[in-house]
């Protein structure tokens, strides 16, 4: 289904994701941060690379995925509670803390809840809409959960030397809240861009069709 427009695309994705990846290295606040911070692209990027034929993701998928990644780097080059743009905000604003950790707690539910949508869909784990957007938000609150299981474990591990990955900023009720974010997110995927991944999910379709691949799987 790979047409020449699509490849050109998944490439343009690829490269500014590693110009991103290379400007966050170059500088890096802390490098332990960083690789804690970055640690799910190199996760992720194995198993986009090992998928890249047998289940091509939508476009959409992989720009969100792109998004994120680049949403990951930005935070591990200045560490979550001191990225100036949201230091600028909090000041402006009369805020209590930099809150960019909340901008990647979003993503962290809205980019999971499309491509979970994306693969319930291709793979018929479920049919039905209403018991797809719950099991849906019922996978991106398990990540966000685990991510806060890491942050624990890091937080054991490391003592004080954990508060940049940690960005808590004092707050005790910081886990809490991101999962919140992370529900957020979830929920404005499928409310926002159901109907667009709709289509680009049966065009995806069409083309394996076309060119005698399964349809969906």
């Amino acid at each position: 289904m790979q047409t020449e427009n699509y490849r050109r695309w998944q490439i343009a994705l690829l490269v500014a994701v590693c110009i991103v990846m290379t400007w966050s290295w170059i500088g890096a606040v802390d490098r332990m941060t960083w690789w804690l911070e970055s640690f799910p692209i190199f996760l992720a990027m194995p198993v986009l690379a090992l998928t890249y034929r047998s289940f091509p993701l939508t476009r959409l998928s992989y720009t969100l995925i792109a998004l994120h990644m680049c949403i990951l780097l930005v935070g591990a080059h200045y560490t979550y509670a001191h990225v100036p743009l949201f230091d600028y905000v909090r000041d402006h604003l009369h805020l209590q803390r930099n809150d960019y950790d909340k901008v990647g707690h979003l993503a962290q539910g809205f980019v999971p809840a499309i491509i979970a949508r994306e693969i319930f869909i291709r793979k018929r784990v479920v049919n039905g809409s209403g018991w797809r957007i719950f099991l849906v938000l019922c996978v991106c609150l398990a990540i966000s959960a685990c991510y806060e299981l890491l942050e624990w474990a890091v937080a054991v591990a490391e003592g004080s030397g954990a508060d940049a990955f940690l960005g808590t900023q004092g707050d005790p009720f910081d886990t809490q809240s991101d999962m919140f974010c992370a529900l957020i997110g979830a929920s404005a995927a499928q409310l926002l861009l159901s109907r667009w991944h709709n289509r680009q999910v049966q065009h995806l379709a069409n083309t394996n069709a076309k060119q005698g691949q399964p349809s969906l799987a």
